[in-house]
């Protein structure tokens, strides 16, 4: 048996939530390793629908472990507010079935306050955070000063970062006439949850270890996606870290020979939400209705979506850099009923064709897409489990689509349903 990586390979949304709750099912661990509570997963069990931002999908299966890895930056108090949310709905969570890394950096209110005001100082420039505190919460992790959730042990290390965190900070706040934060209020607010904190606290590089050793099957789900990594995605509109396959190894505490299948989760079409280059985005008619039709509004955040036809040339530059072995596409019934469908293969910029998506900002805004027009299907493909269920104009854009990308359909999600889906190659399967 393998274990599998999940990742977008678009700029987020792209349905990764019900493909790793599916695939869950024959997991026995799965893996947050990069992101925070800006990431958000919905899934949509026997009609109940649940909303994620943190912790792994697996958590609404029984008999799971759900690892939130050292890669990750975690907000406690989200955290133990996501778990009642889930606890409330019948969910049971305890230490025998949440592990937190213990060497996972911590979010504090200070993190989000500095992150809201330095989006307000960005004015027209602004990279579109969720303000949640994602990227200050980096910044101090590389800059080797963060709090971690092992610090929550010793009252002195605690008192003693959170002095250093919040002085460093206070400046930035200071300086563009914002109120600083008290070191005592922060520590007033953490110290009555360290207890819940703590009993989830573990190591997470141990508990996979064991897991490799007994053969156990472990997934690991990524946040956002591919091209909003902080190297290799639209910079400076990306996430604050690493979104491809390989971070799964250093985000968990395990070796990049312990993953076998990468799965590159694909929307049918494209969108994004947020700032940056996009070059398909589509303010048609077409565009609002996919909008409408695919639910596009944030599941963190509920902003609306920008929406624009399927971007080869950019999932193509994806599959390379991170290395994905199949794909899951996702939302085709989306796309039911369009007269006719584009797929951008190339771009024009400045009167040059280009076959890649260029890291200039200047190019990136000027990048023209090239269409190549395929005829849509009347029919539905909403709920489809199997390829006779398609239409035949349907598998041939699915099949265009794997000859531009160069990468084949490991999976097809025809609705938020678990059930939904045609399997075409079971990652978890060695070949």
């Amino acid at each position: 048996m393998a274990n599998v990586a999940v990742i977008g390979t678009q700029w987020g949304d792209e349905g990764k939530g019900k493909i790793v709750d599916w695939l869950s099912e024959r997991a026995d661990i799965v893996v947050r390793f990069q992101g925070g509570h800006n990431a958000g997963h919905t899934l949509v069990i026997d009609r109940k629908e649940y909303k994620l931002s943190i912790l792994p999908s697996g958590i609404v299966r029984t008999g799971k472990l759900s690892i939130i890895g050292n890669g990750t930056v975690v907000d406690p108090f989200h955290l133990l507010s996501e778990i009642k949310y889930l606890r409330d709905q019948g969910i049971n969570i305890s230490s025998r079935n949440l592990l937190l890394s213990e060497t996972a950096t911590l979010i504090l209110p200070i993190h989000a306050k500095v992150d809201k005001a330095r989006e307000l100082l960005r004015g027209s420039s602004k990279i579109g955070t969720t303000g949640r505190g994602i990227g200050p919460a980096y910044e101090d992790k590389i800059a080797r000063r963060a709090l971690r959730i092992g610090d929550l042990s010793d009252k002195g290390i605690l008192e003693e970062k959170i002095e250093l965190i919040v002085s460093w900070h206070n400046i930035f706040l200071k300086e563009v006439g914002e109120d600083v934060v008290s070191v005592r209020t922060i520590i007033d607010q953490l110290m009555p949850i360290i207890p819940e904190i703590l009993s989830f606290s573990g190591r997470s590089w141990e508990a996979l270890a064991h897991a490799h050793i007994n053969g156990k099957r472990i997934l690991f789900e990524g946040a956002q996606g591919v091209m909003l990594d902080i190297d290799h995605g639209t910079y400076p509109f990306v996430t604050s870290s690493n979104t491809v396959a390989a971070q799964a190894a250093t985000g968990s505490g395990t070796g990049p020979s312990n993953i076998h299948f990468t799965l590159g989760i694909t929307k049918a079409y494209t969108t994004r939400v947020g700032e940056g280059p996009f070059p398909t985005e589509e303010f048609s008619e077409d565009g609002r209705r996919m909008g409408e039709k695919g639910r596009e509004f944030g599941t963190v955040t509920g902003r609306k979506r920008r929406c624009g036809w399927f971007d080869a040339v950019m999932v193509r530059q994806a599959v390379m850099m991170a290395g994905i072995t199949g794909i899951a596409l996702t939302k085709l019934d989306v796309l039911d009923g369009f007269e006719t469908l584009k797929i951008c293969i190339g771009y024009e910029v400045d009167g040059k064709r280009i076959d890649y998506f260029p890291t200039n900002i200047k190019a990136q805004k000027a990048c023209n897409p090239i269409y190549e027009e395929m005829p849509g299907w009347r029919e539905t493909t909403f709920g489809a489990r199997s390829w006779a269920d398609l239409p035949a104009n349907a598998i041939k854009y699915i099949r265009r689509l794997e000859e531009l990308i160069h990468i084949p359909v490991a999976l097809l999600s025809t609705s938020p349903e678990r059930e939904d889906t045609i399997l075409v190659k079971d990652p978890f399967v060695n070949s």
